[in-house]
């Protein structure tokens, strides 16, 4: 099992920390699942960068970054070396700490 601990960027959110995670499912699917808020607006299937996260620690229990996932990383706002997306940080069967920051996503209002 894992635990995740979810950080934010924007202003006046504290971090959450979600425990007895299991494997198979994508940072996307735990966020929602967990009322915490990461846009998808092509609904979780890597062809958009709006579930752009930072993978802070941990990258080890989740899928390798694709060259598809690349692409669209960077098309991301501020995208760095250990910019994910949500949708395609599957984790791995095992057990860990996985330490994810999300972007601040008040940018995307308007949309």
């Amino acid at each position: 099992m894992y635990t995740i601990k979810f950080n934010f960027e924007e202003k006046g959110l504290e971090p959450v920390v979600i425990q007895n995670v299991g494997p198979w499912e994508s940072i996307l699917e735990i966020a929602l699942k967990n009322n915490i808020e990461l846009h998808h607006n092509c609904g979780g299937v890597c062809a958009c960068s709006t579930c752009h996260v930072y993978v802070e620690k941990g990258e080890q229990f989740i899928d390798p970054i694709s060259d598809k996932e690349e692409d669209f990383i960077d098309r991301a706002v501020s995208p760095r070396l250990n910019s994910r997306l949500g949708c395609q940080c599957l984790l791995h069967d095992g057990e860990g700490e996985i330490e994810v920051t999300l972007p601040d996503q008040t940018q995307f209002l308007g949309e």
